[in-house]
């Protein structure tokens, strides 16, 4: 939501607020006389009385209690310290009202008006709270609302770069010219790597369908990938890939890695420069964590950001679907691009 639309909500709502003061205002006005004129009574204590705590209140539920405890179903703690913070809110509104007029003002009697002033401005404060956390909700909501448009508008068109991605002629174009050269020489390795390549295929069109995978379904496609692009060069350290931990019973979004790995085949091109590509994969109970570095030549650089799918797309995919659980770094120095993307479990 535009800071524009949020600063007119604020406003609009601080605006209704003293209407609705104005209008108490109005109805102790025509009350009948005899003894103090309780307009001018609630005139005098109308800042201090229900502006102040309810402002205080307001801010304090609208700009902490929501995020910290409310959006995490802190149910409980957002209670005791509601009412924790009403109270406050009640004991500044008090005190500025000692400042402004005096104790004998609102607490003349001591502790037997104080209890009751208290517990009426922290109701004050309570109810402007509740309506505080009611707007920063609907801003949240509405937030996701848009956010989930934007994501969908540019669905299709993820889609269409996924599959061109996953399905890449020209990577099967020289895969199978290579099986094919590799026949004459090793029918028994090329039927390995023909299997490999099926396997390939298998899993771009039947396994990642689903929102979920199996996490050791997506590291057995990457290993078959990787030792499908090295039989292209005759270098046998041209990539380095290592996973580190135990992938059993943990699950990821498909095709997650993929695009990082197949851009740094696509951006590099010694292929007999040693380590040219190193992947890492770390997995822990509470993180995966994946790098990946390559050698790259600028113009080829340049040329590969026309296709295949942009860094854009890539991390609107991420927080579709790993909302505040990712991080994703990527930086490209001394002709070395790097990428470290870390999904929180």
């Amino acid at each position: 939501m535009k800071k524009s639309v949020v600063v007119a909500l604020h406003l609009g709502y601080w605006i209704c607020y003293i209407i609705l003061l104005a209008f108490i205002y109005s109805i102790l006005r025509m009350s009948p006389g005899g003894g103090p004129n309780p307009a001018l009574h609630f005139t005098k204590l109308g800042f201090a009385f229900a502006i102040v705590p309810g402002i205080l209140g307001f801010y304090f539920f609208y700009g902490f209690l929501f995020d910290k405890y409310l959006i995490r179903k802190k149910i409980l703690a957002l209670c005791v310290l509601g009412i924790g913070a009403s109270y406050v809110c009640a004991s500044v509104g008090g005190i500025v009202t000692l400042i402004l007029f005096g104790r004998n003002f609102l607490f003349d009697d001591g502790l037997v008006s104080s209890i009751p002033m208290t517990f009426i401005i922290s109701v004050i404060s309570i109810v402007n709270g509740v309506l505080g956390l009611g707007m920063k909700g609907f801003i949240s909501w509405y937030g996701d609302i848009k956010l989930k448009e934007d994501l969908n508008k540019k669905n299709y068109e993820m889609e269409l770069a996924l599959v061109k991605n996953q399905i890449n002629p020209h990577f099967l174009f020289n895969t199978i010219n290579n099986i094919d050269v590799m026949i004459s020489k090793d029918a028994t390795q090329a039927s390995i790597y023909l299997n490999k390549l099926s396997d390939i295929m298998r899993f771009m069109l039947y396994e990642t369908k689903t929102e979920m995978i199996p996490l050791i379904k997506e590291l057995s496609y990457i290993e078959k990938y990787i030792d499908l692009q090295k039989i292209r060069t005759s270098n046998a350290n041209y990539v380095f890939y290592v996973v580190k931990g135990d992938s059993a019973n943990l699950m990821i979004a498909p095709m997650l890695f993929i695009p990082f790995i197949e851009n740094a085949f696509k951006h590099t091109e010694n292929k007999k420069l040693d380590n040219a590509i190193n992947i890492k994969i770390f997995i822990t109970k509470e993180k995966i964590i994946f790098d990946c570095e390559n050698k790259f030549s600028e113009d080829l650089q340049k040329k590969s950001d026309q296709s295949g799918l942009g860094n854009e797309l890539i991390e609107k995919r991420l927080m579709l679907l790993y909302p505040n659980k990712h991080s994703l770094e990527v930086s490209a120095l001394k002709k070395t691009y790097k990428v470290k993307l870390t999904i929180f479990q």
